[in-house]
């Protein structure tokens, strides 16, 4: 393709990318207008998810009295686990089955939005848990048909799950994370309020940061989707294609945005002025890599996140040991890009550019550190644990990390080089810590 020598054709590879662009209302004041919303979709009874946290807090109170102005009945679910899992979905799923709801509202971080997309889907479609979650784990069923009608509203800026097709969690009795992808997904419509960040502690901004970054980065730096085998049906190309012209100038724009406002965002007393860029920003990568895909650091993650003891971070709610995903994302990063880092040199450079590095003189061969250094000062400056030793960690877990992580082959596969299990090991090992 001549917009970039990147996506120059591979040996079987696909010759065109689709663009799934999520419909999204942006501003202050957004919220409230979610009454009016939820008719034009033909919601008369929904079933509005949250935590239990978020409930107290002024955006659920918005947007219930705009819900019940419009007319439209509103039954609460606050039950909803931070950083959900398969027990957590499926209590989800049995309020949304004993509800009879017309549409779904969610209000909260995208462990709300993920067990509200998990509990239209069970309850629309009922099947085998297992059905529709992404193989090898799974069986990856595709959504039979149409789901009910969805609005999203993060009070969160990371995760982005208003703008995408996928729902994750933790799979407990296989002690790995795991989730769901299918554009059916997708909300009906994302409603980004930026002053629902107000009260968002400073560890879960550094956290939905770096979770920013790295939806944004490892799209930007994915395969070309030039080199993913071309689909034998047409109709049937997976949500993460690969990088695209499309996607690269969001996330481009995205990395900018985080490397601009985010350490800023942490350390400043009164951070309200960064409010609107991050959630920007969080919009911009999850348009990315919803069409994209991430790759190896979020590859590792699920392994990071699934396989967690002792660890308990702050400024989190939770009733249970548990690594942030952007945490557990994050800490993975530097070792994976000074490993990507020659595979596609430029987009590295672009990216570290993009995050406020000085890539003037800088050498191709050297992209990959100077991307990761960049990382490092930042995590730094925002109080990210120090690598894996960082959220418990050793030399004795790698095996067992590497075996958790080496089945997410949707995500690993997605890497601009192979990734064999060795290879992947040998991450482990570099990640352990940086300082």
């Amino acid at each position: 393709m001549s917009l970039d020598p990147y996506f120059s054709p591979g040996d079987g590879g696909d010759t065109a990318f689709t663009v799934e662009a999520p419909k999204i209302k942006f501003g202050p004041g957004a919220l409230a207008e979610i009454g009016a919303d939820a008719r034009a979709l033909g919601m008369t009874r929904v079933a509005l998810y949250t935590d239990q946290t978020v409930a107290k807090l002024k955006p659920v109170d918005t947007a219930v009295k705009s819900l019940k102005a419009a007319g439209v009945d509103v039954a609460l679910y606050d039950a909803t686990e931070v950083e959900p899992t398969d027990r957590s979905f499926k209590a989800g799923t049995a309020f949304a089955k004993d509800g009879r709801f017309d549409g779904f509202v969610s209000v909260g971080g995208g462990s709300v939005m993920d067990t509200c997309k998990a509990a239209n889907l069970y309850s629309t479609y009922p099947d085998d848990f297992l059905a529709y979650v992404n193989a090898p784990i799974g069986q990856a069923k595709p959504v039979p048909g149409p789901l009910k009608p969805h609005i999203a509203c993060p009070t969160t800026f990371g995760t982005a799950s208003e703008c995408t097709g996928i729902a994750v969690f933790d799979l407990l009795e296989k002690e790995l994370k795991t989730g769901i992808a299918n554009g059916r997904l997708r909300p009906n419509l994302g409603v980004l309020d930026p002053t629902a960040l107000k009260t968002l502690p400073r560890p879960i901004v550094a956290a939905n940061g770096f979770d920013v970054f790295s939806h944004a980065v490892e799209s930007l730096t994915a395969r070309p989707f030039s080199h993913r085998p071309a689909p034998a049906d047409s109709t049937k190309r997976p949500l993460s294609q690969g990088a695209n012209p499309y996607s690269d100038l969001a996330c481009l724009e995205a990395i900018r945005l985080i490397g601009a406002n985010l350490v800023d965002a942490v350390n400043d007393a009164d951070n309200s002025a960064a409010h609107e860029p991050l959630m920007f920003a969080g919009m911009l990568a999850g348009i990315g890599f919803g069409n994209a895909g991430c790759h190896v650091p979020h590859g590792m993650s699920y392994a990071v996140a699934g396989l967690v003891r002792g660890y308990t971070a702050p400024g989190w709610p939770s009733n249970h040991p548990m690594v942030p995903h952007g945490i557990s994302v994050i800490v993975n990063a530097p070792a994976v890009f000074r490993l990507t880092g020659p595979a596609c040199p430029e987009r590295h450079l672009k990216a570290a550019k993009a995050m406020g590095a000085d890539t003037e003189g800088a050498d191709p061969d050297d992209a990959g550190d100077v991307l990761a250094d960049r990382v490092i000062a930042m995590m730094k400056a925002t109080g990210i644990p120090n690598g894996l030793r960082g959220v418990g960690y050793s030399e004795d877990d790698l095996d067992d990390l590497t075996d958790r992580a080496f089945p997410q082959k949707r995500l690993l596969d997605n890497a601009p080089l192979a990734i064999d299990r060795d290879a992947l090991k040998g991450l482990f090992r570099d990640a352990l810590s940086y300082w």
